[in-house]
């Protein structure tokens, strides 16, 4: 066997020096794009809850012609504010195919907050009016604000956005990140501004429906990033039935996404847009959403992409791995 491996470690730091916004787009569209021509493999997610509090999971797959294979096992652990850290931690493992071992271990923290900002903005890409200028976001946290900024920087129509806060209070530090670029402000109150916007965004944790169905208006799209566990959701009943709904992931979303509340609502899986394998074509009434749960071909196509940049650049550390 071998005694010279070397297993590749890509810390915060590096991690965060790499990532580029429109490097992590191009890894978030090739992922739906390889799930959608089933090039690439999601298998079943792991989501548990612990003893702790906390919640771990783990999302794996594959991508057998690329020799691309891996996990990130995952989770939100609410304790860590009290030590200063992240509630949400992640770690990422890039494995060879051919032999079991793990080549590459990436903190996976900022990975998991860009690509999912990449994906909700590819779904008001695909999925928003074009016309589309006003935005209701419902969290300021650190995926409310990834969620923003790609909705800004894929959709230049947006100007107006109204935010809304768990303790109805303003958020200045959350504004000042996005005044130069747009109209931001409190919402004085969320089932009018809901209303009111033509966009709707939820980033929260996902504890119960954040506005009630009648405040939904025709040719609405919402993103919806919380519900990712058993039991969490963020839109109140009778919605789904009354929406197209678009997903990453078919089987994911029906378990652990806001379709588990719904789980036999049609639905279409964004990476058919993205190859056409399915159409549609918006009616100015329609109401859209796209239900986010996270595809491990997304953390593994970012991951790679690190991996092989950090390569190039001689950044991180490498371990001696002997077999």
């Amino acid at each position: 066997m071998p005694n010279d491996a070397r297993l590749v470690l890509l810390d915060k730091n590096v991690v965060e020096s790499l990532l580029l916004p429109d490097d992590v787009l191009a890894a978030v569209r090739e992922a739906l794009v390889l799930h959608s021509q089933r090039e690439g493999r999601v298998f079943p997610v792991v989501r548990e809850r612990l003893a702790t509090g906390g919640v771990f999971g783990i999302k794996s797959g594959d991508v057998p012609a690329q020799n691309l294979l891996g996990f990130k096992a995952a989770g939100f652990w609410p304790g860590n504010r009290g030590l200063g850290g992240e509630t949400h931690q992640a770690t990422i493992v890039l494995i060879d195919p051919a032999t079991g071992r793990p080549a590459c271990i990436v903190d996976g923290n900022a990975v998991t907050t860009l690509r999912t900002g990449a994906a909700g903005g590819l779904g008001l890409q695909q999925l928003a009016r074009p016309d589309s200028s006003s935005v209701c976001l419902f969290g300021t946290g650190v995926q409310a604000k990834v969620q923003l900024t790609f909705a800004l920087r894929l959709m230049p129509t947006l100007e107006k956005i109204r935010y809304v806060t768990a303790t109805g209070e303003r958020d200045p530090a959350f504004e000042a990140s996005f005044a130069a670029r747009c109209d931001i402000a409190l919402a004085p109150e969320r089932n009018a501004a809901v209303a009111q916007s033509d966009v709707v965004i939820t980033a929260t944790p996902g504890a119960a429906a954040l506005f009630d169905l009648e405040a939904v208006r025709p040719g609405t799209h919402l993103n919806c990033v919380g519900a990712d566990t058993k039991g969490k959701r963020e839109l109140p009943d009778g919605l789904l039935q009354r929406v197209h709904l678009f997903v990453d992931d078919r089987t994911q979303a029906s378990q652990i996404g806001e379709a588990q509340w719904a789980p036999d609502t049609p639905s279409i899986e964004l990476g058919d847009l993205l190859t056409n394998h399915a159409q549609f074509n918006r009616g100015r009434d329609d109401i859209t959403v796209f239900d986010m749960t996270g595809l491990a071909l997304q953390d593994l196509t970012v991951a790679r992409m690190l991996f092989d940049r950090a390569r190039e650049s001689n950044l991180g550390s490498a371990l001696s791995w002997p077999w």
